[in-house]
């Protein structure tokens, strides 16, 4: 194994935005794994786990490490091919027929629906990879990505995401389009069994929390939240257990493996789960001047800002999308 590996190749990129795929990567990055092992850790059959792992075997970046025969089966044991990944250029293809934009960022349901309908309506194929508000904002400093997606709450001035863009983009004019407003709140199980009202419960001996990862948003919001009202983090039993994105977190508390979580109520009407709304939050698309005048770009803005996106934002749940398409700049 490798200590840290380039991903370069198009395929691979691809693979990796799917949130599960890359789960199971950074499992067999800590440790070799069986199905079964990688099964039991995310909650998932088996059979789930290898459709998944055989495309990430396909891509080059895990391959099969041992195989012990145990009860007359054969275990067979994964390992990622490298300790390390990092993304650094993109090879993307010149002749597929449509174009390629690359976003990394804050995870978002909203997001989701326009890189599954734009090649159909924009002829634009949009890759997203869900890496926190904060490294997004970075990976587009750096080139990586076309446009990022952030939520950002600036405690000072009580403004989303602007005070950030000016912090990193001192020296470059950057566009702030509006994907929508989101509600955010507790996700918890059906009928609440454990009675969670608000964020002070988190401290509670009986309710294990599952985080999003260090970096996102909602994390960072989280973090602000619990030291005003004067929960410290190693009183929060889960703290330290981390989810992706908001998909993922429901999806721990549909599993039993948490008591509560934060994030969006789409993630909760998507899981069947309880929701305890506590604040409304502004999305944003965040877009270098050079990158917003391009005609990949302007074709999804254009579908973004449409009446039916809009409308199939809304059925979601929890998206406000009265200032969808509005600009900001910093």
């Amino acid at each position: 194994m490798v200590e840290i590996e380039q991903i370069k190749d198009f395929n691979q990129i691809k693979i990796v935005t799917d949130p599960n795929r890359l789960a199971i990567l950074r499992l067999l990055m800590a440790g070799p794994a069986t199905l079964t092992q990688l099964g039991r850790v995310m909650g998932e059959h088996p059979a789930w786990v290898r459709h998944h792992l055989k495309q990430l075997e396909a891509a080059g970046l895990v391959e099969m490490k041992t195989a012990q025969v145990s009860g007359g089966f054969v275990e067979k044991y994964y390992r990622a091919k490298a300790r390390a990944f990092y993304f650094q250029e993109m090879i993307l293809p010149e002749t597929s027929g449509k174009k390629i934009v690359i976003m990394l960022g804050s995870h978002d349901l909203a997001l989701n629906v326009l890189a599954q309908r734009s090649p159909e309506k924009t002829g634009v194929q949009l890759i997203i990879q869900p890496v926190g508000s904060l490294d997004g904002l970075v990976a587009l400093r750096q080139g990586i990505a076309q446009i990022s997606g952030c939520h950002l709450l600036d405690i000072q001035s009580g403004e989303y995401n602007l005070p950030f863009i000016r912090h990193i983009f001192p020296d470059r004019p950057v566009v702030l389009m509006t994907l929508a407003h989101r509600q955010q709140g507790l996700l918890v199980a059906p009928g609440n069994p454990l009675h969670i009202r608000g964020l002070e419960d988190l401290g509670r001996e009986d309710v294990t929390l599952v985080n999003r990862n260090r970096g996102s948003g909602t994390r960072l919001w989280l973090d602000q939240q619990l030291e005003q009202i004067g929960i410290p983090s190693e009183r929060v039993h889960g703290y330290n257990q981390e989810a992706r994105t908001h998909t993922a977190v429901a999806l721990a508390i549909q599993h039993g493996r948490a008591d509560a979580g934060l994030g969006l109520y789409a993630a909760a009407r998507l899981a069947k789960l309880e929701f305890i709304p506590i604040f409304q939050e502004r999305y944003d698309l965040a877009l270098p001047e050079e990158q917003y005048q391009a005609t990949e770009i302007q074709s999804l803005l254009d579908y973004l800002q449409s009446r039916q996106f809009r409308r199939l934002v809304d059925s979601l749940g929890g998206y406000d999308t009265q200032h969808t398409g509005e600009e900001l700049h910093p």
